[in-house]
C-alpha cells in the first residue's frame, strides 16, 4: 500500500492575514508535494429563524455564500495554475473547530494571525489561538506578508 499524499490544511476567511497564510501553504505545499486544503467554516446566526434579522432574502443560502468567499480567497491570492490544485471545503460550525477536525491527520495546519472579527490589539486571533493549542500536528502562524 502506497503512503497517503501529505496534506497541508489552511484556515480562510478572506482576511488579508487568512490570504497571506494561503499563499504562505500554497509555497509549502509546493515544496512538499503536499496537497493542500483551504477551509472556511460558517455559522447560522443565532438569530436565524427568529424573525429577528432583517434583510435577510428569501432563500438566501449561507453555505453557497462562503463557498463563494472561499472560492474568491483563493483566486484571489493564488495563480491559476495553483487554485485549481486546491480544494476547498465550506464547513458548518466555529472556525477553530472546522480547522482543527479537517486537520486530522494532515502535516500541517497554517493560519493566519488574525482574520475577521479580532481585536486589533490581540498578539493571536481567537482561531490561530485555539489552533495552536489543541492540533495533533504543528501549526504555522503566518504573521506579516507572506510576499
Amino acid at each position: 500500500m502506497e503512503p497517503a499524499t501529505p496534506r497541508i490544511v489552511v484556515g480562510v476567511d478572506g482576511s488579508e492575514p487568512s490570504l497571506h497564510a494561503l499563499r504562505w501553504a500554497a509555497r509549502q505545499a509546493a515544496l512538499t508535494g503536499a496537497s493542500l486544503e483551504a477551509v472556511i467554516a460558517w455559522e447560522m446566526p443565532s438569530l436565524y429563524g427568529t424573525g429577528m434579522i432583517p434583510g435577510i432574502p428569501e432563500g438566501f443560502d449561507l453555505e453557497d455564500s462562503a463557498a463563494n468567499a472561499l472560492s474568491q480567497a483563493v483566486e484571489t491570492a493564488l495563480p491559476p495554475e495553483q487554485a485549481t490544485a486546491v480544494v476547498q471545503t465550506p464547513v458548518l460550525g466555529n472556525a477553530a473547530q472546522a480547522i482543527l477536525d479537517r486537520g486530522e491527520g494532515a502535516e500541517l495546519i497554517v493560519v493566519g494571525v488574525r482574520g475577521h472579527g479580532t481585536f486589533r490589539s490581540t498578539l493571536l486571533g481567537s482561531v490561530s489561538h485555539t489552533v495552536t493549542l489543541h492540533a495533533d500536528c504543528p501549526v504555522v502562524v503566518v504573521r506579516g506578508k507572506s510576499e
